[in-house]
This record gives structure tokens, C-alpha cells and sequence, in this order.
């Protein structure tokens, strides 16, 4: 028994545990580094009257960044958690929880996962395995987690190489299509697919479309690659190579943005996977995306305080702002119409 009062696996606590004290990097790169903005040498703009401020599903955001879905469920998890949405409330940008699959378990867990003391105006946004629906989970359970967190929207992550590679993974994501649109239809809050790290395709993306999804989180290859994480937890040797095997698997976040944005131009994209600097913001949202998820800086600093997230958020936005300010660029609206251009 955890000192949550609940009975459960630790993958949870193994997972803070591997991110922050193993090397679970993707051999991939995201591309960023491929792109660059042509200097503007006579920018004609203030630095300081930069607009950063957006409005991304039917919310006004400070800045077009997410914390995106880390944690959640354990005593460790919940600090983690605390830390970060109070410095997502004080810079004014949406908030993604990680699974909250242990809440429907236990109802002492479920409190756990009620951040709204701490995060009174931001979007934050519900997560569950969409793998779920297939293992007696549904709408009522939906419902109970947009409830429990009282969020503005709902994750459905898709991790089906994750799955593959975890020694309790679920693995039948037959059929789990129409549940993904029965969902999308009946919540009455936005779904956002999202993958895990290993990138959406076109194809893909064009199917969640037509299921309702209202945004699609590529989550691409070229930061953590669970494929390590599941490596580091595995103790049969077979199953320890398997993993390591992937460590080069996956849609590169700058292709995947790209594909996703062309394949589906009508609804909003979230960047994410191995976003590291403002920089790679900016480049996200030239490429096309709405705005741009980070979880592993975020995760490290968050078991600090929520101040030292609070600083690293205004890092990466200063970045962001001296990057648009070099390229001309006054406000986030006119960045999603710069030109970026890629290396030879």
C-alpha cells in the first residue's frame, strides 16, 4: 500500500524515478537544429512590446507553451504536480495532467488530481490511455476525469509501442477507433489526441479528424523515448534489448508538425517532443503548430519548487522573444506566417 491508500503497480514512481536519473533521450534528432529565421537587421519593433498572449481552444494564454502530461497518482507525483500548476497559473499557460487512470481506482487518488487551488484560470487539460476504452473504461469514466480535475478539456494518449515494451502493457487496440469518436461526440468537452514520443502521421491524423478529435498533440521523436523508459524497467534480458532497439523509432517532431498541419489544416496542432529552448518554440510555431508542449525540464525543475519552473518558463519566453524580435516578428499571430527555411 502506497500513502495514497490504494494498492498498485509502482510504474508511476519508476518513471519520475528513470526520467530524472537515467539517459531515456530518443537517438533522434527533432530537426529544429535543420530550420532556421532570416535575420531581420532592422526589426522595427520594441523588444519589450512583444505580444506573446493567444488563444488556444476557446482560451487566452500569456504564451503559446504547455506544461505538458507528466505525473500524477503518487505522493511524489502530486508535489510534482502542485509545483506545476502554480507556475502555470502565475505565467498564464495551459497545464496537461499526466494519466489519471489510478483516480477512477481510488477516490483518495482522485483528490490528488484537483489542482484548481493552485491553478484557479488556466486551462488544464484531463489524460487518460485511450488503450483504456478498450480495458472497461468509457464515457462515465471520462466524465469523472474532466470532473475530478475540473478540466477544460480531455487527453487521450495513444503509446502503443509503450505498451508493447511495458512487462503489464495492454496491447489489443483493435476496435479502439469508434470508442475514440463515441467519446469525442459525447463528452461535451474538447478530446486531444496525442501520442507519447514517437510522432502522429498524416494518415493518422486524418483518421482522429474524422473521429472528432478537436486537437492532435504530435508528440514527436527527439526527446524522451519511452522505449528507454520501459528498458531501464524490464528485468528479462530479451525484453531489455527489445527496448533498447527503439531508441531510433519515431516521427521527428519538426516532420511530424508539418505532416499533421497539412494533413488536417482546419484544427489546432500542440508541438511537443524534445522541445528544449525558446527557440525550438518559435521554429514550432513557424512549422505550423498552435502552440508548443515541454515536460522534461519542466519535470526536473518542478521537483525543486514551483519557482524554479517559474524561472524556466521565463527563460524559454525570453528566448522566444529576443528569436521573434531578430526575425521581425511582433506577435504570435504574424509567427505562424513567417517564413522558416531549411538547411542545405
Amino acid at each position: 500500500m502506497d500513502d495514497f491508500g490504494y494498492k498498485t503497480h509502482n510504474r508511476k514512481q519508476d518513471h519520475i524515478r528513470i526520467n530524472l536519473k537515467e539517459d531515456v533521450n530518443s537517438l533522434l534528432s527533432t530537426v529544429f537544429d535543420h530550420y532556421y529565421f532570416e535575420n531581420n537587421a532592422l526589426p522595427e519593433l520594441d523588444l519589450q512590446k512583444i505580444e506573446l498572449g493567444c488563444s488556444f481552444l476557446g482560451h487566452s494564454l500569456k504564451a503559446p507553451l504547455l506544461i505538458s502530461s507528466m505525473t500524477g497518482g503518487t505522493v511524489e507525483g502530486l508535489k510534482i504536480n502542485i509545483n506545476l500548476a502554480r507556475a502555470a497559473e502565475e505565467r498564464g499557460i495551459a497545464f496537461g495532467l499526466g494519466s489519471q487512470r489510478a483516480g477512477l481506482e481510488s477516490e483518495k487518488v482522485a483528490k490528488s488530481f484537483n489542482l484548481r487551488r493552485w491553478a484557479p484560470h488556466i486551462p488544464i487539460y484531463a489524460n487518460l490511455g485511450a488503450i483504456q476504452l478498450n480495458n472497461g473504461y468509457g464515457l462515465d469514466d471520462c466524465k469523472r476525469i474532466i470532473e475530478m480535475a475540473s478540466a477544460n478539456a480531455l487527453i487521450l494518449h495513444l503509446n502503443p509501442l509503450q505498451e508493447a515494451l511495458q512487462p503489464e502493457g495492454q496491447t489489443n487496440f483493435a476496435g479502439l477507433a469508434k470508442k475514440i469518436e463515441m467519446i469525442c461526440k459525447q463528452l461535451g468537452v474538447p478530446v486531444i489526441a496525442k501520442e507519447v514520443g514517437w510522432g502522429i502521421s498524416e494518415k493518422v491524423a486524418k483518421t482522429l479528424v474524422n473521429l472528432g478529435v478537436s486537437c492532435i498533440d504530435v508528440a514527436g521523436a527527439g526527446g524522451t523515448s519511452w522505449s528507454q523508459v520501459e528498458k531501464f524497467r524490464n528485468d528479462a534480458e530479451e525484453r531489455i534489448r527489445i527496448s533498447s532497439h527503439f531508441q531510433d523509432w519515431g516521427i521527428p517532431t519538426g516532420e511530424a508538425i508539418q505532416l499533421v498541419c497539412r494533413a488536417v489544416p482546419e484544427i489546432s496542432v500542440i508541438a511537443s517532443g524534445g522541445l528544449r529552448k525558446g527557440l525550438d518554440l518559435a521554429k514550432s510555431l513557424a512549422l505550423g503548430a498552435s502552440i508548443g508542449g515541454i515536460a522534461g525540464g519542466f519535470l526536473k525543475a518542478a521537483t525543486q519548487s514551483s519557482e524554479a519552473v517559474t524561472s524556466l518558463i521565463d527563460e524559454l519566453l525570453l528566448e522566444l522573444r529576443i528569436g521573434m524580435f531578430a526575425a521581425g516578428v511582433g506577435d504570435i499571430d504574424q509567427l505562424h506566417k513567417t517564413p522558416i527555411y531549411k538547411r542545405s
